[in-house]
């Protein structure tokens, strides 16, 4: 008919339109294993990453991001110094049973090394330990006093009621010098030291110490690391 558009489709518009998709090539049997064990390691990385976040967390406020005007009255040690295996640092009681030092870790360990005759600064150092430790308050139970006796001089009656609760242990000075160092021209014990519940040596107060400020520094990294321990043992 005139006017009117009667030419037969082409082939291509008689193409079924099926035929015009993507086809897209489905995993191996082999690969659907291996794409699992991946997402598997992804899974254990992200939950090792949650659990570590804390101690991380905590060391980095502490060590790393310390706002300006933030002073640290004990001196950091840093690299920290990890607790020595206890063969190498040999201790017992004063009734010469041995004591493993890998056994004090899990709380804070408030450190004061002396013979046992204990001189003047030596009572101090005790004294200081006993007083900081009791204005901890709630804290208190976190931290443990640790005398290490480094001769073999009788420890003084005198001195034992104060003692109560801490641990008095022995070891040769020449063992304890390998763990713990004073300041320079100091001597081992005119310092108190401080231990982590880990086991790190990461702290020594200065000899004849401010107390309240031995007390602000300790406060803060009970606070810092309130999950890296228990009260008590």
């Amino acid at each position: 008919m005139s006017g009117s558009n009667s030419s037969a489709p082409s082939a291509n518009d008689r193409a079924d339109p099926l035929v015009q998709l993507s086809v897209h090539s489905l995993p191996t049997a082999q690969e659907v294993p291996a794409q699992r064990t991946r997402m598997g390691r992804l899974k254990m990385l992200l939950v090792l990453a949650v659990c570590a976040a804390p101690v991380v967390a905590s060391y980095l406020s502490y060590y790393v991001i310390r706002p300006q005007g933030r002073v640290n009255y004990g001196s950091l040690i840093l690299p920290a110094v990890p607790m020595p295996p206890d063969a190498d640092l040999p201790l017992t009681d004063l009734q010469g049973k041995a004591v493993a030092l890998s056994s004090l870790k899990g709380q804070w360990l408030f450190v004061t090394v002396a013979g046992g005759a204990c001189d003047v600064a030596c009572e101090q150092n005790l004294y200081w330990q006993r007083q900081v430790r009791e204005v901890l308050g709630k804290d208190k139970d976190r931290v443990d006093r640790v005398w290490i006796v480094s001769d073999d001089a009788p420890v003084r009656e005198a001195l034992r009621p104060g003692l109560d609760g801490a641990w008095v242990l022995r070891a040769p000075l020449a063992a304890v010098a390998k763990w713990l160092a004073p300041d320079a021209g100091q001597t081992l014990a005119a310092h108190l030291y401080l231990v982590d519940p880990k086991g790190v040596w990461m702290m020594r107060f200065p000899a004849q110490p401010d107390a309240s400020k031995i007390k602000r520094d300790l406060s803060r990294l009970m606070k810092a690391n309130e999950s890296w321990d228990e009260a008590g043992r």
